[in-house]
């Protein structure tokens, strides 16, 4: 979460409870955004490190209330950031793990673990497309984020399949 919120302030300052409605009205429910205390405290963890600085902002009959600047140092990071590539395909999967090994233990059926494992991405499916029904269609950031997760699962799904032909 710390470089969304890097991001939100490069394109201008803000206080916290800003940072969590752009990140709602930016992704929607596609990617659920984080309790406005876990906001919080990545920004006092920015603003330790040097990326963000606080600036108390006096307002008339209400408390004051901190607004957060990124600093040069914080456009740095987030340059770095977006320029590296993300990480790619896993290969240290933990199901495939789990497939491998609990058989030697007499724990578990492959079959049982492919079906499982199956049962629980179908439902994930469903509920990712529940979700694009009820993501405005206007909104096409929350859209493709959905969309590439249901890609990644229809992925998962074929990969379960080949493994089911392989090793039964």
């Amino acid at each position: 979460m710390r470089f969304h919120l890097l991001a939100l302030l490069a394109k201008e300052p803000a206080h916290g409870y800003e940072l969590k409605q752009a990140l709602e009205q930016t992704f929607g429910a596609a990617y659920p955004s984080p309790n406005i205390g876990q906001i919080y405290v990545t920004l006092n963890r920015l603003t330790q490190d040097g990326l963000v600085r606080a600036v108390d902002v006096e307002q008339s009959n209400r408390p004051n209330k901190k607004v957060y600047y990124l600093t040069a140092r914080g456009r740095e990071a987030l340059t770095t950031w977006v320029e590296e590539p993300t990480e790619g395909p896993r290969v240290r999967d933990e199901f495939y793990m789990k497939l491998i090994l609990a058989p030697l233990t007499g724990i578990a059926d492959r079959m049982a673990l492919i079906n499982r494992q199956r049962r629980h991405y179908l439902g994930l499916m469903r509920e990712l497309n529940e979700l694009a029904e009820r993501t405005d269609q206007a909104n096409r950031v929350a859209l493709l984020l959905i969309e590439g997760a249901m890609l990644h699962l229809q992925a998962d799904l074929d990969w379960l399949q080949r493994c089911q032909e392989e090793l039964l």
